[in-house]
């Protein structure tokens, strides 16, 4: 046979044994929750919260308790997991640009389309990429995405985007300042207990239809995307009704934490959106908005329990990987502030949950992971063809054995020489000017004491610096929104468009 059609012959084989090859692999569900910070159950992160489905979820699979994002913003973060590529080589910092638009992004082939080129049906609905089932992608229900000649869709079928859903017809609380911004909103609503309005709601019920008519000739790659606790924070009466209306649920703070702080940490959340706790407690916002945020974590708990419930009925929950994952942490009332844009634990660290076959069940790993981690761990649980352009690491020998030691800390960077080291017990921050901080997590896991200037911890110090990213590229082409610069010449900073100096008075 002659070379050319022998080629012929051998491709025509392996495409046809495709479908094959890939029936015989784990459908992967892949359950993302925006800005859930570590009060969830298991974690620990406030003592009353009631989350009895990650909890449940948590104990059929490996949980990892020390898990931090790599950027502590929805599109950074969101893009460094999904590519497998660090910010600093994205060059990806703020709200702006999609990823796409970026030269050398373009044709990146992110995780679910990997998946797809390997025999997988990709699915997704909600909040996935920042803008929902990413740009390019068919919206509606069960709609096909659309392709053009040059750029594959993100996923090949898509959902609802979900989002706040049912809103009050005027927000609940008063004016925020900088300027009171629309999403600035917590309590309750809608008022008739009726969860079914909700964006969430819909997330997941599209979710469940795609899991009971999952194609049966390949395995399935289904995104799900939830919206909250992300403000605008409203959950009916009844998730209200798990906490108390006391102070009791208010999470302990330090009064003048940010005393030992460099003034440059301020920069990196210099006027935002998010208020600050100062205005919350003159308000009389604080219980509210920590009430508003626990119960909205305790909705998508239920939403997720959907999830679970519809795997199990469905016959398929033992030959499905389940990954969850958070986006970035949240503050509420922490270090000063509510929000994110931090590297600090309140900011970065994250529910990372995996379940299903080739994971050890039951497990609490308490080694530093990434959300970089996910895409390659994917990989090798679903046995599809490996990549060498990750920045992650497999976290498939925690998911054996959660005592298996991992050498290389969580790193999490927002904008260009801004990164937190968080190793096993300490936490190291260097800002772009040079300025430090470092915790001791084990004797003050609320990084009340900053110890950078202590002499005694130089050598903590110098073995964190190691791990500072090697690759630190200035922000990408159209960045905006939440992008910082500096200039070590003038030592002034550039905060959204807007020079910062030594001297201005810290917007409130």
């Amino acid at each position: 046979m002659p070379f050319c059609q022998m080629k012929r012959f051998l491709l025509l084989i392996a495409t046809l044994s495709l479908p094959l090859m890939a029936a015989d692999k784990p459908n992967i569900l892949f359950i993302a929750i925006d800005d859930q910070n570590d009060w969830i159950g298991h974690m620990g992160g406030h003592p009353m919260a009631k989350t009895p489905n990650l909890d449940k979820l948590a104990a059929r699979g490996t949980s990892f308790l020390n898990a931090h994002c790599n950027a502590p913003l929805c599109n950074p973060s969101r893009t460094s997991l999904l590519l497998g590529m660090r910010p600093t080589s994205t060059g990806i910092y703020g709200l702006s640009p999609w990823f796409r638009t970026v030269r050398e992004l373009k044709d990146r082939v992110a995780l679910p389309q990997h998946f797809a080129n390997h025999g997988y049906s990709s699915a997704a609905t909600g909040k996935i990429y920042h803008g929902g089932t990413g740009s390019g992608a068919g919206k509606g229900k069960g709609k096909k995405a659309s392709e053009s000649e040059d750029q594959k869709p993100e996923f090949q079928l898509t959902g609802p985007f979900g989002g706040v859903g049912s809103k009050p017809p005027q927000k609940l609380i008063p004016a925020t300042p900088m300027g009171n911004n629309p999403l600035m909103d917590w309590g309750v609503w809608p008022l008739d207990n009726d969860d079914t309005g909700k964006g969430d709601y819909q997330v997941a019920s599209w979710t469940v239809d795609q899991i009971k008519n999952a194609p049966k000739d390949k395995p399935f790659f289904l995104a799900a995307g939830f919206f909250l606790p992300h403000v605008p924070c409203y959950a009916t009466q009844k998730w209200f009704d798990l906490y108390p209306d006391d102070d009791s649920v208010l999470p302990k703070i330090f009064e003048g934490d940010r005393d030992d702080t460099p003034r440059f940490s301020w920069y990196l959340h210099w006027e935002l959106p998010e208020p600050r706790l100062k205005w919350i407690k003159e308000n009389n916002q604080w219980r509210n908005l920590v009430r508003s945020y626990l119960a909205c974590t305790s909705f998508v708990d239920a939403q997720i329990g959907r999830l679970m419930t519809a795997l199990d009925e469905a016959g398929i929950a033992d030959n499905t990987i389940i990954v969850l994952w958070g986006d970035h942490g949240w503050h509420l009332g922490e270090k000063g502030i509510s929000g994110k844009n931090t590297l600090w634990d309140r900011g970065t660290k994250v529910p990372l949950i995996f379940a299903g076959p080739g994971v050890k069940p039951g497990q609490r790993c308490m080694q530093p992971a990434e959300l970089l981690d996910i895409y390659p761990t994917l990989i090798e649980l679903a046995g599809v063809p490996a990549r060498s352009d990750l920045e992650g690491l497999s976290l498939t020998p925690q998911l054996k054995d959660a005592q298996t030691t991992r050498e290389r800390p969580a790193i999490t960077s927002h904008n260009q020489g801004n990164h937190g080291v968080r190793s096993e017990n300490w936490r190291y921050i260097h800002y772009a000017d040079g300025t430090e901080e470092l915790y001791d997590m084990k004797n003050d896991p609320h990084e009340w004491h900053n110890l950078a200037g202590k002499p005694e911890h130089a050598d903590i110090i110098k073995e964190h610096q190691k791990w500072l990213p090697k690759v630190d590229l200035p922000p990408a082409p159209n960045s905006a929104s939440r992008v910082l610069t500096y200039d070590p010449k003038t030592d002034e900073a550039t905060w959204e468009g807007k020079t910062v100096k030594r001297g201005d008075a810290i917007p409130e």
